[in-house]
């Protein structure tokens, strides 16, 4: 778990344009704490930590464990075959990748 956290922490914070400092102090997480969180040998937050940046951050805490976004009601094999494969290759993406592709659906969706 703790890889796939500090990969999609670090993309979102990236994404969003904010620092290690300034998430420390919307969440009232200490600054080394998170730092640790985003080290190559990076250790695992709590559950209380992680619901804390998520909720900082406007994400769920699903994605920030696992790196996916989760749509509710709606269920994988639901999915035509194409639309899975689709959601399999945007797995292999970063979030930054996948926030570019995102945009681009929107642009030619009109949403």
């Amino acid at each position: 778990m703790a890889t796939k956290f500090r990969e999609t922490l670090r993309d979102e914070l990236d994404f969003q344009n904010i620092l290690v400092k300034e998430l420390s102090v919307r969440t009232g997480i200490p600054l080394a704490t998170l730092e640790s969180y985003l080290r190559t040998q990076s250790t695992e937050p709590s559950a209380e930590n992680a619901v804390k940046i998520a909720l900082s951050l406007g994400v769920s805490t699903e994605y920030l464990v696992t790196g996916q976004f989760m749509e509710p009601n709606r269920t994988y094999s639901s999915l035509s075959h194409e639309n899975r494969l689709i959601i399999r290759r945007l797995g292999d993406l970063t979030g930054k990748q996948r926030r570019a592709i995102l945009f681009l659906i929107g642009a030619f969706s009109g949403k």
